[in-house]
């Protein structure tokens, strides 16, 4: 009785072996006529990177992260959200504050965005990606030339990121 049931068993993974296996033959067999989406034979759809608020898409490194810039004219506040390099993520970060030198009207100012708490997602200062400035001339000013100055995320210090307001630093 136990050979009975064990060559019966054995004969069960076999069959189950062979149907997988025939099944494996069909789909290489579809993927390799293309007949299966996201096969090699699909075309490159390029990369789009859209700040999820709508903001200015700022670069840092190659693409290691990214900053989103939202101002809000009638508040005079510009917001910072802390993005990953695909702007998919927000990243929390333990930076206290950062400044970004801002030319305008050929003035040169500072303006320093410090971290935003948030109870609804659970952030707090020293852990966020949420960072606001505040000026009266945000209220105003539509364009603007940016440079941060220095902002760490995690084990990257990225410095001297260049951009214009509100088009970005140009990289896709």
């Amino acid at each position: 009785m136990i050979r009975s049931r064990t060559a019966i068993t054995f004969l069960a993974a076999l069959a189950v072996l062979a149907i997988a296996g025939g099944g494996w033959v069909l789909v290489r067999a579809k993927i390799r006529s293309g007949a299966v989406a996201g096969s090699a034979n699909d075309p490159v759809k390029p990369h789009e990177n859209r700040p999820p608020h709508g903001g200015t898409a700022v670069v840092l490194g190659d693409e290691d992260f990214q900053v989103e810039l939202v101002r809000d004219p009638a508040a005079g506040t510009l917001r910072a959200y802390i993005l990953d390099g695909e702007m998919e993520s927000f990243v929390r970060i333990a930076t206290r504050a950062f400044d970004l030198q801002v030319e305008r009207d050929g003035r040169r100012e500072t303006l320093t965005f410090r971290p935003v708490a948030d109870l609804a997602t659970g952030e707090t200062v020293g852990d966020t990606s949420l960072f606001e400035a505040r000026a009266d001339w945000l209220k105003r000013a539509d364009h603007f030339k940016g440079v941060i100055k220095s902002l760490a995320i995690h084990d990257q210090t990225f410095r001297a990121v260049a951009f214009a307001f509100p088009e970005g630093n140009g990289k896709p």
